[in-house]
């Protein structure tokens, strides 16, 4: 069976050569996401636990629209621009994930797309 391309008007367009999501068999593997706002493609950054935000919802609409939930997620990657952000960001982040929340590495990375503080990829799979 082919990869299947997934896209959420949703979510932001990508910024690059990429796909907001690929399923290949039952996984589902999504780009990583910044705090885009779909509409008006700004930026959504007033604070860390905003942004965040932004980033889950994004990362909700393209789980959404490929008939994934978060409850599907195993693995995620966190992107940080400053370690110092880890406990909130982790808060906001905890909110998605409340029983058994999926495998995960957080990395301080010296800079992310549009100089945003936070990205966050995951890979989802239906049983």
């Amino acid at each position: 069976m082919p990869n299947k391309i997934h896209y959420s008007k949703e979510a932001p367009a990508p910024i690059g050569p990429y796909s907001q999501a690929v399923q290949a068999g039952n996984t589902l593997y999504v780009s990583g996401q910044i705090a885009l706002d779909a509409e008006t493609g700004e930026l959504i950054n007033e604070n860390i636990t905003e942004e965040t935000h932004a980033v889950m919802k994004n990362l909700d609409a393209i789980l959404s629209v490929s008939g994934y939930s978060f409850g599907d997620v195993v693995k995620c990657s966190i992107f940080i621009k400053d370690m110092n952000d880890f406990g909130t960001i982790n808060e906001a982040y905890g909110q998605y994930f409340k029983n058994n929340p999926p495998a995960r590495e957080t990395v301080e990375v010296s800079r992310l797309p549009k100089d945003v503080h936070v990205e966050i990829s995951c890979i989802a799979v239906k049983a």
